[in-house]
């Protein structure tokens, strides 16, 4: 039997391993592909400062390593209907501290995290797909595609929103979905004549029909999110051409060539019924818990909080001296972060009605604060930080604002 086992080794499960090993415990990480299998897209692309600074309290230097291969950018704007109406300026961070964020595809983030991981001493098991998971007092038995049956006292699930585990223990993800498809894509940038480094915000792009337009530089790209009517066909505008004819009215022509992917998402606002088994011998974490629209960030960022607060959460039961106080350790880290998804859905949704505005009222109050954001810095920069949500509260009991 494994001490403990992480199922998953995208970034949740990879920071779920460290943070195991920061503890001096072995760990067995399954993974369903290869070690070098290559997934599509750039996926999450933005890490916070505090999770740079969680990621670097579980491997000393992780969070600035990060931040060496991503992209800080210090200019954002915002923009109604082609007019600005908020733009600010951060100062460049100081040597040797982590930045406000940094931005990087997530296979990048994954490569930097895996490699971590195998300096840490993590176990891994590759192409082994979990297809069912059963829990009793002495631990969890494991089955996969490969006839194999594993044991562990303690399982990490970080197996994403699909996650077999949740599903087998008897957890279901519940909530609604949004009412607007979203159109994401990614662009390489081009290095000989690249555009400023700002993130941009559209309300009301007045060349697209006036949908919503975000453009948030990464590292060697641009990310695009065009946000559709909601009678649109998100076909129309997914597709290759339909990408082509839209990106040709809001960036520079050339762009229309560089494009690396595109997905179209209706986005969905859910948790887990609860984050731990009836027998307090399994955690989830990152998208086997909950899935946010990804407007501010709460997604990955949150993951890396459910990982490291599982795995604090596991070594206290491993080390308490009575199963009722081990299952009590579990329990406590499961609610928490069950209240931590509950808050973090609460902010994406308020930034989801927010571009949606779906009543007159709303859109009137966004046009007003446009028109007055000229004479009021608060207008503008309500407008500005509005579509992101509310800004992060004080830590948790855990030490974790998400």
């Amino acid at each position: 039997m494994s001490e403990i086992v992480v199922v998953g080794a995208g970034p949740v499960g990879l920071t779920a391993a460290l943070a195991v090993r920061a503890t001096g415990r072995p760990v067995t990480v399954i993974e369903a592909g290869a070690a070098e299998r290559v997934r599509p897209g750039s996926r999450a692309i933005f890490l916070h400062r505090v999770t740079l600074d969680v990621l670097d309290r579980i491997r000393p230097g992780l969070g600035l390593e990060l931040a060496r291969h991503g992209l800080g950018w210090s200019t954002k704007r915002t923009l109604y209907r082609g007019r600005d109406v908020y733009r600010r300026t951060y100062p460049p961070p100081h040597a040797g501290v982590p930045p406000a964020a940094t931005s990087l595809p997530q296979v990048v983030t994954e490569r930097i995290l895996l490699d971590a991981c195998t300096h840490a001493g993590v176990n891994f098991i590759w192409k082994a797909e979990v297809t069912a998971a059963s829990s009793g007092a002495d631990g969890v038995r494991l089955e996969t595609t490969d006839g194999r049956q594993l044991t562990a006292g303690y399982v990490i699930a970080a197996d994403g929103s699909r996650s077999v585990v949740r599903e087998s223990l008897g957890l279901h993800l519940e909530g609604p979905r949004t009412s607007s498809a979203y159109v994401i894509v990614d662009i390489a940038e081009d290095r000989a004549d690249p555009l400023p480094l700002e993130r941009v915000f559209h309300y009301e792009h007045p060349a697209v029909g006036y949908r919503n337009v975000l453009f948030v530089p990464f590292a060697g790209h641009w990310r695009v999110d065009l946000q559709c009517h909601p009678d649109d066909n998100p076909d129309d505008f997914g597709s290759e051409a339909g990408v082509r004819d839209w990106l040709v009215k809001v960036m520079p022509a050339k762009y229309a060539d560089r494009v690396t992917w595109v997905s179209t998402y209706i986005f969905r606002q859910a948790i887990a019924t609860a984050f731990t088994d009836a027998n307090r011998r399994v955690l989830l974490a990152g998208e086997a818990g909950h899935v946010f629209a990804p407007f501010g960030a709460r997604g990955l960022n949150s993951g890396v909080a459910d990982a490291c607060v599982a795995a604090g959460a596991i070594d206290a039961a491993l080390t308490s001296d009575s199963q009722a106080a081990s299952d009590a350790f579990i329990a406590d880290a499961a609610a928490s972060r069950l209240e931590a998804a509950a808050r973090n859905r609460a902010a994406s949704s308020h930034a989801l009605r927010h571009l949606q505005a779906s009543s007159t009222g709303e859109k009137v109050v966004r046009r007003l604060a446009a028109r007055l954001a000229p004479v009021s810095a608060s207008l503008g920069k309500w407008l500005d930080t509005a579509p992101f949500g509310p800004t992060l509260g004080p830590p948790d009991r855990f030490g974790m604002q998400y």
